[in-house]
């Protein structure tokens, strides 16, 4: 896939051991861990591919995800999602997958560019690679639920899988927000708690996990976020191959 440029990012598959170090150190930064390793790693950089955004004129990195691919659903349990969410539901999805990972952006960088540039080089893939289906763990900051009361309630009411994908409980610590929660959402906090990654899989038509799972080592709440290529809708297809 070419090199992705617009006039202040350059976006580029990483095609050596020391970008992928770099990936790994911005986000071991970035996720502000205190392992004292300096590096964010697991077994899943090995077989992923990495994609870097890069000030086009310092070269630093201003954000980094990765990408694995995977022929269908029945490859599913190779996924970094697997170890978290019981997916038997999703074998049967026939068509090209991929799981998008490890997404962050520099905290200190107030560019809105900068997701915009993510976006569309995340579209040239998966419309290079003729993607059916994108998914992944999108993260709420923090392992308290009850900051995140309004944001999961409108999770639970407007945004939850569709039966027959459903991703079942699997970690051993989750958060059952779609049977337990009963409260009515404030839109604005919700909105407000939503992550960015997470409203803009929600504004394409993704849905989540009827639960959260609490990562400790990541000091974060996660849920499953699945996104059927074929149901964005046809304006949001539209924006989103613009940025490509």
């Amino acid at each position: 896939m070419p090199t992705l440029v617009n006039c202040k990012y350059v976006t580029r598959i990483a095609n050596t051991t020391g970008d992928i170090i770099a990936a790994q150190k911005f986000r071991h930064k970035t996720f502000g861990l205190s392992d004292g390793t300096g590096l964010d790693s697991d077994k899943f950089d090995q077989v992923c591919e990495h994609f870097l955004i890069e000030n086009r004129k310092t070269g630093e990195l201003a954000c980094c995800f990765r990408i694995m691919n995977l022929q269908d659903g029945r490859e599913i349990e190779k996924s970094y999602s697997a170890q978290y969410y019981e997916l038997s539901a999703l074998h049967a999805y026939d068509g090209r997958i991929v799981e998008m990972g490890r997404f962050c952006v520099d905290p200190e960088l107030k560019d809105a560019d900068v997701l915009r540039v993510a976006w569309g080089a995340l579209t040239r893939y998966v419309d290079f690679q003729c993607v059916d289906f994108l998914f992944g763990c999108t993260s709420f900051q923090g392992t308290d639920a009850n900051a995140y009361r309004d944001a999961f309630a409108i999770l639970r009411d407007k945004y939850i899988a569709p039966k027959r994908w459903m991703p079942k409980v699997k970690a051993p610590d989750v958060v059952r927000f779609a049977s337990r929660l009963r409260s009515k959402p404030d839109m604005k906090q919700a909105m407000r708690a939503m992550p960015p990654l997470l409203r803009t899989y929600l504004m394409m038509g993704g849905w989540v996990s009827d639960h959260a799972v609490v990562d400790r080592h990541m000091n974060t709440l996660h849920v499953f976020t699945g996104v059927e290529i074929g149901l964005i809708p046809a304006a949001r297809k539209r924006l989103l191959r613009a940025l490509a």
